[in-house]
């Protein structure tokens, strides 16, 4: 009987306990956990509206900007909410440090890609909406993000590419001058008139509005290949102009050469047969 009065007793003493535990943590937790929502409600309002007056002003800077702001006030937020609870902040951040520690090894291709974001926005090689050929890959930039840079290629692909690689490596920017040089060869027979092939070439430039008149064109003998004399066309455009220019070109030059009677040759090779005897 005195056994069992005992357990009773022990029974009701964990259960008091229990109780009192309850009564003083649980609206620390319930404070904790309503801090936490309200915080990240409050963060990523932050961020959007961050988003929103960044990417107007300076869009290059915004994605990586709103990514870095984001993920430290969230840290800082998991750190306060920890200390409400009754977790020594101090232990918890030693605990972060050595967690951060031990992924910073393990991620360390990650670590030189975010090191490789902050140079792109310190020395800014390029920036959002500049058309770019990098890492084998061709077209505009539309967004820079804390790890990685998409790019949108010309035929409408989104590829992704690691900052670390972007900025340790060599990459051609086509949107940095406003003016850029259109370099055009076309070939003619050798028994062609070379002047009058020139001219021709000479009078199309001439035509078309897109072409500069600063710095000048430029029309030469660029080569005598095998089969054709290579004229060398230089002509100066501006940047949006260059491609669009480039193609009406071929065409105008191929059609004026057919009215003109300059012949456009393909390789050709000459057959010597000889029969023995």
């Amino acid at each position: 009987m005195d056994e069992l009065l005992t357990d009773t007793d022990k029974a009701s003493q964990l259960l008091e306990q229990g109780m009192a535990m309850a009564m003083t943590y649980a609206p620390k937790v319930i404070l904790a956990i309503v801090t936490l929502l309200i915080g990240l409600w409050l963060i990523n309002r932050l961020v959007r509206v961050l988003d929103h007056k960044l990417s107007a002003k300076d869009p290059t800077l915004n994605k990586f900007l709103c990514g870095l702001i984001g993920i430290t006030l969230k840290v800082l937020l998991l750190i306060s909410v920890a200390s409400m609870v009754g977790i020594a902040t101090t232990s918890f951040i030693a605990l972060i440090g050595a967690a951060g520690l031990a992924v910073g090894l393990a991620l360390q291709g990650s670590l030189a890609n975010f090191a490789g974001g902050v140079l792109i926005l310190i020395f800014k090689p390029f920036k959002v909406g500049d058309a770019i050929e990098a890492q084998g890959y061709m077209g505009t930039v539309v967004e820079i993000q804390i790890l990685y840079t998409i790019l949108n290629t010309f035929d409408n692909r989104r590829v992704v590419i690691p900052n670390g690689n972007l900025s340790n490596a060599s990459l051609t920017n086509m949107s940095v001058n406003e003016t850029r040089r259109c370099d055009m060869t076309f070939g003619i027979g050798y028994d062609d008139d070379i002047d009058k092939a020139k001219a021709i070439c000479k009078r199309l430039i001439e035509e078309d509005e897109r072409v500069l008149s600063d710095p000048a064109s430029l029309i030469v003998v660029g080569a005598l290949g095998e089969s054709s004399v290579d004229l060398s066309v230089r002509v100066w455009t501006k940047a949006s102009d260059l491609w669009p220019f480039y193609w009406d070109m071929q065409e105008r030059v191929k059609k004026a050469f057919d009215v003109e009677g300059i012949t456009i040759p393909f390789p050709q090779r000459d057959v010597h047969m000889y029969k023995s005897e």
